[in-house]
This record gives C-alpha cells, structure tokens and sequence, in this order.
C-alpha cells in the first residue's frame, strides 16, 4: 500500500459530542435503536453484534428507567465506525486504516504540545447538576453485562480522570468501574496503569486522589483514553491534535479537573487511601472472569454532572471478537505498535496486526522485509516491549513481507514452514496484570512470559529458499473475475 493512497488529506471531519458522532453514524447506516430491553440483554446483544462487526447500537425507553436515558454501545465495532471516529475514509480497508492510522499517530504524538485542551465556561455536561446526599446513580440504567459479574458496571467505555500532583499532567484511562450502591463506585486499575501511577503517589502521602469519570464520552475521547500512548503526552492535547483543534472543558466544581464539555454523564468526587470495597468478578477481555472478588479502592462522589437524555456508553469485553471493544483496540493497538517501531527505527516493517482472536494483545504479528542478518530479531524484541504491546501478551511472530499478517492462516502457514521450535526466544518476568487468567490468585507476583516466534525464510539463503506455490494475487483475481459463474458467489478469497 503506497504512502499516498493512505495519506488523509485536509481537516478530517471530526464530532463535537457523542451525539454528533450518532448523527453521523446513522446517516451511513450504522446506529440500530432498540426500544423496551431490559438492561440484561444488552451484554449479549453487545456480544452478537460484536462478532458479526455490526453497527452501534443504542438503547432508548430502557425497563425500569427514564425513558429519556439511553445505553450505546458496539460503537468502533467495525471498520466503517472506526474510520469515522478518527475522521478517516469510511470505506478504507482495515490494511489501509491501520497503515494510514500508525503515520498519523506518530504526527499527533509530535503535534499534541500545540493542542492543549481549552477552557469553557459551562458545557451541555452542567444541563443537571446534583450534589452530596441528593446524589442517586442508581437512576442511570447500568447493566450486568455478564451473567456472573459480581454486579453492574457502569464503566467499560469510561475515561477516568487524573492529575499527577508532582507534574500537573492530567491523564485519561479507561479501567473498569463498578456501581456498588447508589452513590459509591469501585475502580479497578491494573498496576502499572498511569492513572493507578498518579492515584499511589496521592496515596503514599496520605492524601485523597481527586478524580472525575466520564460514563458517556465522545467516541475519541474513549478511544484515547482506552489506549497506550506515549507516557508523557497528556491525552486532552493527543485528542486535540487528531481532531486539528483544542478540547474543549469545563472545570469540575469540586476538583478542579477538566471534563470535556460534550459529556453525556460525569462523577466527581476523591479515592481515599486505605478504603476500599469487594469488586467483581468481572468478564474481561481475554475471554474469562479473571481476578475473582478483589477490596478495591472506591470513588466517593461529590457531584455528579449530566446531559438532559444522558447517554451512556458501554464496551463490554467478551471472549475473542464477541469482545465489544476487541475490534477498535485491534485496530489502534496495531497502529500503535506499527508507529512505535518506526519511532525505535527499526527499517522495514511493512505492516503490524493485532488480531481479534488474540483479545488485541496475545498475539502481535509483524511483517517486515528483511535487510540484514538479524533484522527479524529486532523486530520482534522491539515489536514485543513497546508501550502499546508490553502489557499481557504471549506471541510476537515475525513473517516476511509476502505473507498476508490480516489472514491467520498465512501467518500460521509461515510459521509451520518458516520457523524451527528450538529458535523460538523466550522472556520471562514481563509485565501482565490481575486480568490474566493464568496467573493464580491470589499472587503477589503479576508477571508472566513472551514467546517470539521467527517465521521467515532464513536471511543467509533467503534467495535459495523453496519457492511459494501459489498462483500470483494478480493472477487469481484475473481468473475468479472471468469465471465468476463457477463460483455462485460463494468464495471471496482469490
């Protein structure tokens, strides 16, 4: 794919809240509106919709509830979604949005000093405000995504909201949040997390870590805040960049943190050191209820900010692509780490995936052109430690450029042929986290290991090596075009 044809020229078009993002997304047939669930079904509709890469779907006139309040969720769940979000061609492949997203991610990297977020006076976020004991989340329709979480969750599209008391960077996560009861919500960040980073230092000084959680975001907003960028870069200007302008905020009330104003719903409030409450189970992304019921740190709000219709939003994780928020985060992670290599200068990379099956981070699979001896080994250990592939992974497996890395089964062809067994690297001790389902709990120990698997031609007589049988892609595409009628449209891969 040439530079050019992935090249996104002038302002992308980019969405002020969440419901211009809708707007937008219904235009181009992808918002599905239900009416009358029950808060119960929509972790399985999430799953459905999920593993078939259908369109957002937002639920309105939920039981139980204000009619007015709604729950959106599946909302980067395919290519089109996702493309839009990040103002990008909406019919671009998932080859190009990644080759075109790891260019741009490495500018808006560069860029974000330029775009620090802007400070408003008052936002749609302050239509209702409520505060001390007249506080009640418990009137927003918060799911049990899962049959066996350990209650509702109201924040898994969240961007949870810090500042570092040494520094002033404000950060945005997304980790998970559980409703407790009316007005307390328990907050899992895994170790490491810059978020959880910031809350320790307020912590070790025996002081309340401020804090703000946005429940129902502008899709950007979630999607920066729900992945690694580079550590120092605040995720208010890396979002101004992508969008080609600043951020607009208010100021929380209570806090002083900033609060994108489009926000649908925001709690403000502190974490207090040494308090706690039981969290989970929860069903997370790789596929399994991990971590078990854990005392967990909890917000306490003091205010508590939403639209008038507030719309929440919801990315459930699931096993493999019934996952909610498997498809976007396959997506970004693979720009990511494709841009993170570039920026560590490895020559020669071709193409980074992350696919579904993996959950987005047990499998990386990098493509590269092979330059020199050793240059596979290179891309693998670099491939395999970058901010945005270090966490929780189990597989780097390094092909040759020939082979198709958005297709499983070249990948694991090139590496039934390519590769030997004993030439696999192994490191130990690498960073993972209580999500892990194989670690055992309770561990004090939240470390496992990474294989990298080298399934390319061998540098030293890659010229020599056996030639691929194959007929060209040029030439399958030819002869499936002219004898279309053979196949009743029932094959799609040349």
């Amino acid at each position: 794919m040439s530079k050019a044809k992935t090249s996104v020229k002038g302002k992308a078009k980019m969405f002020r809240d969440l419901r211009e993002w809708m707007e937008e997304a219904k235009k181009i047939g992808e918002l599905v509106v239900t009416e009358g669930c029950d808060t119960n079904e929509f972790g399985p509709i999430s799953q459905i919709t999920a593993r078939n890469e259908g369109p957002a779907v937002l639920h309105r006139k939920i039981k139980g509830y204000d009619p007015g309040f709604g729950v959106i969720t599946n909302l980067m769940a395919n290519i089109r979604t996702f493309n839009m979000t990040f103002g990008f061609p909406v019919d671009y492949t998932i080859k190009e949005s990644v080759e075109a997203l790891s260019e741009k991610a490495y500018q808006w990297a560069d860029d974000a000093s330029k775009f620090p977020p802007t400070v408003v006076k008052t936002g749609p976020i302050f239509d209702n405000i409520v505060k001390g004991k007249d506080i009640d989340l418990s009137i927003f329709p918060v799911p049990k995504w899962h049959e066996l979480d350990g209650g509702p969750y109201i924040g898994t599209a969240d961007a949870v909201i810090t500042r570092d008391m040494d520094t002033g960077r404000v950060n945005l996560g997304t980790y998970r949040s559980q409703l407790l009861d009316n007005k307390n919500v328990a907050v899992y960040i895994a170790q490491g997390h810059h978020g959880g980073i910031q809350m320790l230092k307020y912590f070790d000084r025996g002081e309340p870590c401020p804090v703000v959680i946005v429940y129902g975001n502008n899709p950007l907003v979630f999607a920066v805040a729900a992945q690694e960028i580079r550590h120092n870069i605040p995720e208010l200007n890396y979002i101004g960049a992508i969008r080609g302008e600043p951020m607009p905020v208010v100021t929380g009330k209570v806090t002083g943190l900033p609060i994108p104003a489009g926000s649908e719903l925001a709690v403000e409030g502190f974490i207090y050191p040494g308090k706690t409450r039981p969290e989970g189970p929860f069903g997370e992304w790789p596929g399994y209820y991990a971590g078990g019921v854990v005392e967990r740190p909890f917000l306490k709000p003091e205010a508590v900010y939403y639209r008038n219709e507030a719309i929440l939003t919801g990315c459930p994780p699931a096993k493999a692509s019934y996952g909610d928020t498997v498809f976007f985060r396959s997506m970004w992670r693979s720009a990511l780490i494709f841009s993170e290599l570039r920026y560590a200068n490895v020559p020669g990379v071709k193409g980074v995936w992350c696919p579904q099956f993996g959950g987005n981070r047990h499998f990386v699979m990098v493509s590269i052109e092979q330059l020199y001896d050793g240059h596979a080994k290179q891309a693998g250990m670099v491939a395999t430690q970058t901010g945005a592939s270090a966490m929780q992974g189990r597989y780097t497996i390094v092909v040759d450029d020939d082979i198709n890395i958005y297709d499983p089964e070249d990948v694991f062809w090139a590496m039934s042929t390519r590769s030997y067994p004993d030439e696999t690297d192994i490191i130990k001790n690498t960073w993972s986290s209580d999500t892990d389902p194989t670690i055992r709990k309770p561990s004090k120990t939240k470390t496992t290991s990474r294989a990298i698997i080298y399934a390319v031609r061998p540098f030293e007589w890659r010229d020599d090596f056996p030639k691929v049988c194959l007929a060209s892609d040029q030439v399958r595409k030819q002869i499936f075009d002219k004898r279309k009628n053979l196949f009743k449209e029932r094959w799609k891969i040349f």
